[in-house]
């Protein structure tokens, strides 16, 4: 599989499971996305640090729209980058936060919770 169809593949898997195996339906709430807004914008940030310093390199051939080998340096914008980053880590990011979001809601759901209990003892 490519990179971009592993990313989207993610982003299948992780709605689905919000969706309609654990059905936190966190997708469709506002306050879901507000708070992805602000995620991304710091993933961005990083992914854009990392890959124009090069210190993450990616092969034109492996990611959507690309044709910059990895030894030279990526375009801030275009050719399928976002931020130096390829568009398909966006993807990646989403899935990866919409999981844990949704492992989270769905364990507090259930009761599990961390013992003992943060804060001081209740009486």
């Amino acid at each position: 599989m490519t990179y971009t169809q592993l990313a989207l593949t993610g982003v299948t898997v992780a709605v689905v499971l919000d969706l309609f195996i654990f059905q936190t339906r966190l997708v469709t709430r506002k306050v879901f996305w507000t708070s992805y807004a602000i995620i991304i914008t710091f993933q961005l940030i990083t992914n854009g640090i990392l890959t124009g310093l090069r210190i993450v390199r990616y092969n034109g051939d492996a990611i959507l729209g690309s044709s910059t080998p990895a030894n030279h340096a990526p375009p801030f914008m275009g050719e399928g980058r976002i931020a130096f980053a390829p568009v398909e880590d966006l993807f990646f990011g989403y899935a990866l936060v919409l999981l844990t979001l949704v492992l989270w809601v769905w364990n507090g759901r259930r009761g599990i919770q961390r013992e003992p209990l943060s804060g001081p003892p209740r009486i």
